[in-house]
């Protein structure tokens, strides 16, 4: 649908959800306006210096993604005549700039590293003649707006933009607006619908027991490929190193990690050497790798439509797939909010393996004591204390050298009164170079004591 509107040279706005081919609509209608006889017309004179000038510009969201499109645009442009660069952070930029130095047509880059580039000089984009924004939506939810506006602005304002996003809430609508000149829309599918070869299904199950529930399930099911999505950096890191005590091979895919491991990683996981690969979001957009036949979810996504995209890793192509969600208590109200967005239910299974018994320090973190109930000197539970500033070895808290605690008696009042025997009467003080101060603090308001020296 979108490829003659490309043609004709007209901006777009699409929409559809991962796995319907978005990347070939874009690249194919583009390398063809590029090998036209008299296309680049303008552009004929080269850019600075004389070298090729850019043409066509793509902004992704990842890495990963980045690094796709460009071999798309490789492949099918492989006898087209068109050069092609790949911009991105995590790895060093002399290559990349040696490479815009030689003159390309067509950047694919992310927003961060081509800014650098920008603000070094190493970048013209007066005469870029296409744009393409790729998952818009995954763009602002990683707070690359303001980056994308600054881009823009350094643009022609004539040329033709493609928008190309998976959801289409408020924000991308209002993006769409400042950067398109009446654009046609094409929804190949709603945002809401999951692939229908996709089986879902669901486990209610404790925080504490999703890694042994998940090592259960890889252990068990038929699965050649299964792609683990969690909320956190730190919880892809602490599953594989689970998986790897229980002798499952996986890696682990996110922010944190370089461009050489991430690339390391997903070549282990395409050649099967690592089955299983966990990853954060990052991979949830994008990636197109074959045979995946198990998409889990150990940690319910807080946006419904990121859960449409998770699963959209499997049953790609009209191919089968199987999507399992691990359910705590606390993300009951997130399937609540996915259910709506699907319209259906998700099934229920109960086939759980057997779980460790739970304890107290598994279950709740340690209650600690309010601060207002230490000693602020004390140590230990026998009143043992630091000497007063007066050096005359009294101790604070009525505490004494046997441990006993002789300002316990509740009927003391704070300007005297009756203590326990031992303690002087009233509140004695001490001359001190900062004034007087009280050498023993036996008591408080209301005759309570003020300090606890034992539980």
């Amino acid at each position: 649908q979108a490829i003659p509107h490309i043609l004709a040279g007209r901006d777009l706005l699409g929409c559809a959800q991962t796995g319907t081919g978005k990347t070939a609509a874009f690249a194919l209608p583009i390398l063809h306006r590029l090998t036209e006889p008299n296309a680049g017309a303008g552009a004929a004179a080269g850019g600075p210096r004389g070298r090729r000038p850019i043409r066509t510009l793509v902004l992704s969201p990842t890495r990963e993604l980045a690094a796709q499109i460009d071999a798309s645009f490789r492949a099918y442009g492989k006898h087209s005549g068109q050069r092609s660069a790949i911009i991105y952070g995590g790895v060093g930029q002399n290559p990349q700039v040696q490479a815009l130095r030689a003159g390309v047509d067509i950047v694919v880059a992310t927003p961060g590293r081509l800014l650098d580039l920008m603000q070094q000089g190493h970048v013209d984009l007066r005469q870029v003649e296409i744009f393409v924004l790729d998952e818009a939506d995954r763009m602002f939810d990683m707070g690359f707006i303001h980056d994308i506006r600054k881009i823009v602005s350094r643009l022609p304002a004539k040329r033709q933009t493609l928008l190309f996003s998976a959801t289409m809430p408020t924000e991308i609508r209002q993006l769409a607006d400042s950067v398109l000149q009446d654009p046609v829309r094409v929804q190949v599918a709603p945002q809401s619908s999951a692939a229908e070869t996709v089986e879902q299904s669901m486990y209610f199950v404790a925080k504490r027991n999703k890694p042994r529930l998940l090592s259960h399930l890889l252990e068990s099911l038929p699965i050649t490929r299964t792609l683990v999505f969690t909320r956190t950096k730190h919880g892809a890191d602490k599953i594989v190193r689970h998986l790897d005590k229980t002798g499952i091979r996986a890696e682990a895919i996110h922010g944190n990690k370089s461009q050489a491991a991430r690339e390391r990683a997903l070549h282990r996981f395409k050649g099967k050497n690592a089955p299983v690969l966990v990853a954060t979001d990052i991979a949830a957009r994008g990636l197109d790798i074959s045979e995946i036949s198990h998409v889990i979810n150990f940690d319910v996504p807080h946006i419904p439509e990121t859960y449409v995209h998770r699963i959209g890793r499997t049953g790609r192509a009209g191919a089968s797939g199987i999507a399992i969600s691990f359910c705590d208590r606390e993300e009951r109200g997130m399937v609540r909010d996915i259910e709506r967005l699907l319209r259906k239910s998700i099934p229920i299974k109960d086939d759980h393996p057997e779980y460790p018994a739970s304890t107290e320090s598994n279950d709740v973190e340690t209650e600690r004591q309010p601060q207002n109930a230490r000693p602020r000197f004390g140590r230990g539970a026998g009143g043992s204390a630091r000497p007063s500033p007066s050096g005359n070895g009294r101790r604070r808290f009525g505490g004494t050298a046997n441990g006993k605690n002789h300002s316990k008696k509740r009927g003391a009042s704070r300007q005297g009164g009756p203590v326990q025997a031992g303690a002087a009467a009233g509140r004695e003080t001490t001359r001190t170079e900062n004034g007087d101060r009280p050498a023993a603090k036996g008591v408080g308001k209301g005759g309570k004591p003020r300090y606890r020296t034992a539980l």
